[in-house]
């Protein structure tokens, strides 16, 4: 008999964008069941439906993690209540083999007036425990989630990193043959998720783990293989490394236009080429020209890195009353040195702000105001703050940009 706990066969699932049209197909496709025939529309897409996901196959053994990404809306989700049989695929089959675990969304199958120690119960007993099994583990899920103080409190007063935790709890602590997880530990605590992740990986000695996270450093940590979704095609099935590469260069859309920001007191600006690519822990460096025809004192200075206007991390030099810069009338040249930088392989949007005294009131900011590729380990950056040196100098600026 095969070891394979979920095996999943050309799955397709389709959705319609219009309520009316989706009515009406229902309607038709409930009516072909009743009749014994294909529903949906003989396989092919009908107006207005298109492809949640289209063709999916993979399986997966005990003692395996599956890392599920890709962009939103690319079907990750979709896949996933497929596997928990929440709704049912249009086309292809799947197998799930023994009890299975499913934390898909914060609050998912809650009863939100209930305490959480009734929801427990309630949980539980869905997955066929017994009384008597659920009394015998509902110590450990409490101590585990951490909701002593709140476990008798209804669950509708939960943030949702309470509701996380007691989710994952139940979930993970169930004895599952297959575990879900659905970007769940995006809203945990650092020392909570250290937890989650010690749980996965002794849930990972007996059952197989899907894992849904955009976080490329969480998917790398855990995950054996990776499964790239696009557009609810696979684009990429095998090596986790390879995949979160694909993932990352999928991720390079038209970069966001340079927009420049400035004090009227400031006359021109001009930011020296950045390098095109540097290597994981090198230092970035670069020069930031300003001719002003007022004074001007600067106490703060910021440069970020984002990826599709998403932060990524940041280096800050707050300057105390004895190192505010006055920049008197004239040109000047702040010489940035940053790192070592710590990034996850990718493209980074690099832009530069210069705050006042009070650092609150915007003096100039540099918005995308260039692109640096980091040559590091895929999914491996887990830093979002670097050090950051600032000499200052006065000197002729070059051709304002």
């Amino acid at each position: 008999m095969s070891d394979s706990l979920v095996i999943v066969e050309n799955v397709s699932k389709k959705f319609c964008r219009s309520l009316k049209r989706s009515l009406w197909y229902g309607m038709q496709d409930l009516s072909n069941e009743l009749l014994g025939r294909r529903h949906g529309g003989d396989g092919e897409l009908r107006p207005d439906e298109f492809w949640a996901v289209n063709d999916v196959s993979f399986e997966l053994k005990r003692g395996e993690c599956l890392g599920l990404i890709g962009r939103n809306g690319a079907g990750k989700t979709t896949l996933l209540r497929m596997l928990n049989g929440l709704i049912k695929p249009d086309a292809g089959r799947i197998e799930m083999r023994g009890r299975v675990g499913a934390l898909i969304a914060l609050g998912a199958g809650f009863n939100p007036i209930l305490t959480g120690r009734e929801n427990i119960y309630v949980n539980a007993s869905v997955l066929g425990l017994t009384r008597h099994e659920i009394d015998r583990r509902i110590g450990d899920i409490i101590d585990f989630a951490e909701l002593h103080d709140f476990i008798d409190t209804p669950v509708q007063s939960y943030s949702s990193g309470m509701q996380m935790r007691l989710g994952f709890s139940i979930a993970s602590a169930l004895e599952p043959d297959v575990l879900l997880l659905d970007e769940i530990l995006a809203v945990g605590d650092t020392a909570f998720r250290s937890k989650c992740f010690q749980r996965i990986g002794e849930v990972l000695e007996r059952a197989a783990v899907i894992f849904v996270s955009h976080s490329e450093s969480q998917v790398s940590r855990i995950c054996d293989s990776t499964l790239l979704l696009d557009a609810g095609t696979v684009s990429h099935l095998g090596e986790t490394a390879e995949g979160l590469r694909h993932y990352s260069e999928g991720q390079q859309t038209p970069e966001s236009p340079y927009r420049l920001i400035a004090d009227k007191r400031i006359s021109s600006i001009y930011l020296s080429p950045l390098p095109a690519r540097i290597a994981w822990c090198d230092i970035l460096k670069f020069e930031f020209a300003i001719a002003v025809t007022e004074n001007i004192t600067i106490g703060l200075i910021l440069v970020h890195f984002s990826i599709e206007n998403e932060f990524k991390a940041n280096s800050i030099v707050r300057l105390d009353q004895s190192d505010v810069l006055e920049l008197g009338g004239g040109s000047h040249v702040l010489q940035f040195e940053l790192g070592p930088i710590q990034l996850a392989h990718g493209r980074y949007q690099i832009s530069i702000s210069l705050f006042d005294r009070s650092g609150k009131v915007t003096v100039t900011q540099a918005l995308n105001a260039g692109i640096v590729e980091i040559t590091g380990p895929v999914g491996g950056g887990v830093s979002h703050f670097f050090p950051m040196t600032v000499n200052f100098d006065h000197h002729e600026i070059p051709s304002a940009r």
